[in-house]
């Protein structure tokens, strides 16, 4: 073993003359796997939030949607057209519009979506939400979001009533009624879509609505993440009044605050692991007073001034990768547990947490990515390795001489 590393290891394991050293030597310690273990737990909560949600509006919505002012009449040579393009695997018709649903209890605002049960399968997970192989509405059959079930107290079976108060071209102030009988559970695991979606049947739609058109046309793309790009190129074949989207644009300010709040989450937290390399290099300082004199004997033996400095140096990096390492396996292991620890603290203080009508989720969402794991870590033993530096560059500046003379 190199006699600097073994040196470095018996300053950091022989016990301190002076108790404070000590005492801010595991403070130090603590701070990096408090700050670590902090940073690992919220970033990968951040990251769960962002994959789920894409996941959620990819799932519910297509990857394209294809939209025309007034509607699609032919929506046919619409997907003709769609299709054509090498990156479209399939696509599918819809209609979206605001109604009221109707119950013995009283009403409430929906979102109405008519789906084509054939062809919705290939461009959403509307089918694996429902927990079914296929799409089945029935004669007015009408499928309803989870929540909204839930909070109307209605069940499969129960027949509501939906109207639309836009519901003919002709006469844009008539309105339309049409009775529905529930025969399925909605359950994407987003709040906002569960509180509001009712899923009915194209046709039913048309009728209910009285329209010979389509609101627009979803598809499902080669790589939901290159949409940008395939979004571009069919906007070069569909120009005005047609209009292209892309999943990341229905939530557009959203991800932009998911990627915005996950730096700066980032940024504040990683404030912990500073104020910790900051007691990293106060307790350097002091075991380079208590070690002086035997700086100055090391000196005289024929040691360099860089050979004190690397053993200082690499002293702060033992002491950062021990709180590194701890403090990943901290964090890691919360994470991995952090549903079943709100569950407990919730039970203990009777305070929800999580509120799902809130972040929209029905459950915290975790993704633990070795990437950011190594970035923290990297991160974290970079800032020990910079703490270190002025007391090693004080060590390899004393005298040795008066450094012997110290005591």
């Amino acid at each position: 073993m190199n006699w600097k590393i073994f040196i470095a290891l018996r300053y950091l394991t022989k016990r301190n003359i002076d108790k404070f050293i000590s005492i801010i030597s595991v403070i130090s310690v603590l701070g990096v796997i408090v700050g670590v273990a902090a940073l690992i737990v919220v970033i990968s909560i951040m990251t769960g939030f962002d994959i789920e949600i894409k996941e959620k509006i990819i799932g519910t919505y297509s990857h394209i949607i294809l939209l025309k002012e007034g509607g699609i009449k032919d929506e046919k040579a619409a997907m003709d057209a769609l299709n054509k393009n090498e990156h479209i695997l399939a696509s599918s018709p819809f209609i979206d519009e605001p109604a009221f649903l109707r119950y013995e209890g009283g009403g409430v605002g929906i979102l109405l979506r008519g789906l084509d049960e054939e062809r919705e399968g290939m461009v959403s997970n509307v089918k694996e939400y429902i927990g079914r192989d296929r799409l089945a509405f029935g004669e007015n059959g009408v499928i309803v979001g989870r929540e909204l079930l839930k909070s109307l107290g209605l069940a499969r079976g129960d027949a509501v009533t939906i109207f639309s108060p836009y519901a003919n071209e002709k006469f844009p102030y008539a309105h339309s009624r049409k009775n529905f009988t529930i025969v399925g559970v909605f359950t994407s695991g987003r709040y906002d879509y569960d509180a509001n979606m009712v899923f009915t049947s194209l046709a039913s739609a048309k009728e209910l609505l009285n329209r010979d058109s389509v609101s627009g046309i979803g598809a499902r793309v080669d790589d939901e993440f290159n949409v940008n790009k395939i979004k571009m190129e069919l906007q070069k074949t569909f120009r005005h009044p047609f209009m292209v989207k892309s999943w990341m644009d229905l939530d557009k300010n959203l991800m932009r605050a998911l990627a915005i709040e996950k730096k700066m989450m980032f940024t504040v937290l990683a404030l912990i692991i500073l104020v910790a390399c900051f007691n990293i290099a106060s307790s350097l300082i002091m075991q380079v007073l208590e070690k002086t004199k035997d700086i100055g004997i090391l000196r005289a033996i024929g040691a360099r001034a860089r050979d004190i400095k690397v053993i200082f140096v690499f002293l702060g990096f033992l002491i950062g990768f021990i709180g590194v390492f701890f403090g990943v396996v901290l964090g890691v292991i919360i994470a991995k547990n952090i549903n079943s620890i709100a569950g407990y603290m919730e039970r203990l203080t009777g305070f929800e947490l999580f509120p799902s009508d809130i972040y929209y989720l029905a459950a915290i969402p975790i993704r633990i990515e070795r990437a950011d794991i190594a970035l923290i870590a990297a991160f974290s033993l970079v800032l020990a390795v910079i703490a270190s530096l002025y007391p090693a560059w004080k060590a390899s500046r004393l005298d040795p001489v008066r450094a012997i003379r110290y005591e």
